[in-house]
């Protein structure tokens, strides 16, 4: 691919991670000959203004991708199964959001700081990794690459956006019912979400990890190219509208210090250090909302671990968990000519 402009398509573009992709598409200056928009199939023909004009956004149809050579997939895991390689036959490089393709063996998982390299082996389908493991990721590949890891224990507190525009509408409703004294009806989360944090995201498995858990496990291996690191995960979902908070432990082979961690993060892509606990500075998701980095703070030493340290990890979910992966990713193809 050259560096000439492109004809992009977005489908799920009414969604929260779909019309934030249209938007970093702008915001990016990527390199746009037009913009096609979609909605799911049964939607009706929809107009969404866009720098300064009004644009269509029509019911999803095949036929109409042929057009298109980077398609951006944000509608689902069982409409990704249907059509995204599909949709890659027709001559475009697909950026799918989902999870459905993310342990494919013939399927790149990018997070375009961590490894770029696995782009040069994508055959026009690429997967966009879960948003609670590309912020880990960030955070911890530098210190992978030159202390290497070997066991990983997170606790998530995830953000109720990474459940879609209904579980946002959710945590309002329920919020002003508990201050107004009414009922409070539960239809997204199995349990109250406003006031109340849930430690269940995703469906469980038979032994009772959730699937999140267990792609927080995989995905950071396969990215990583290292199938030897522990992860131990424990996802929550929090009454936060937007922002994923991580607590993390990371134990490595080599013996690291807290000072050698921030000097190493400080200069890492993609991240920034937020890290002085005697005036109270670290970060938070209201802090971190709309911005694009992955910060870290709260960095520091084990008790009786020369080799192990915790930190504390917030990124947008929406944005660098998301929707702002997806377009780095494309940026990336884009200067690779991959």
């Amino acid at each position: 691919m050259t560096r000439r402009k492109r004809v992009v398509s977005v489908v799920g573009a009414t969604g929260l991670v779909g019309s934030e992709i249209v938007r970093q598409l702008l915001r990016q200056h990527f390199p746009l000959a037009s913009l096609l928009l979609f909605a799911s199939p049964n939607s009706q023909i929809q107009k969404v203004p866009l720098a300064g004009k009004w644009v269509e956004v029509k019911p999803f149809k095949l036929d109409l991708l042929r057009r298109s050579e980077i398609c951006f997939l944000a509608a689902g895991g069982a409409f990704s199964r249907r059509y995204a390689r599909r949709i890659a036959s027709l001559g475009n490089v697909v950026i799918d959001n989902s999870s459905a393709f993310r342990m494919h063996h013939d399927v790149p998982l990018v997070v375009p700081e961590v490894n770029p390299q696995d782009l040069s082996w994508h055959r026009g389908l690429i997967a966009n990794p879960n948003c609670s493991t590309i912020q880990m990721v960030v955070a911890l590949a530098p210190l992978h690459r030159k202390w290497h890891l070997r066991r990983i224990v997170v606790a998530t507190y995830q953000a109720v956006s990474g459940a879609g525009t209904r579980a946002v509408a959710e945590l309002t409703i329920q919020t002003s019912a508990i201050l107004e004294g009414n009922e409070v009806r539960s239809r997204v989360f199995p349990h109250q979400i406003g006031f109340n944090v849930i430690p269940h995201i995703d469906d469980f498995d038979s032994s009772g990890w959730t699937r999140e858990e267990s792609k927080m496990l995989n995905e950071t291996r396969k990215i990583l190219d290292d199938n030897e690191i522990e992860v131990i995960a424990t996802t929550a979902r929090v009454p936060v509208f937007r922002g994923h908070s991580e607590a993390i432990y990371a134990e490595f082979e080599k013996e690291i210090t807290p000072d050698e961690a921030r000097c190493e993060l400080r200069s890492a892509p993609g991240v920034i250090v937020m890290d002085d606990f005697r005036r109270n500075v670290y970060p938070t998701p209201v802090l971190c909302s709309g911005k694009e980095g992955t910060y870290v703070g709260r960095i520091r030493a084990v008790p009786g671990s020369k080799c192990g340290i915790c930190m504390w990890v917030v990124s947008d979910n929406i944005l660098k968990g998301a929707a702002l992966n997806a377009v780095q990713i494309a940026q990336h193809l884009i200067r690779s000519h991959a």
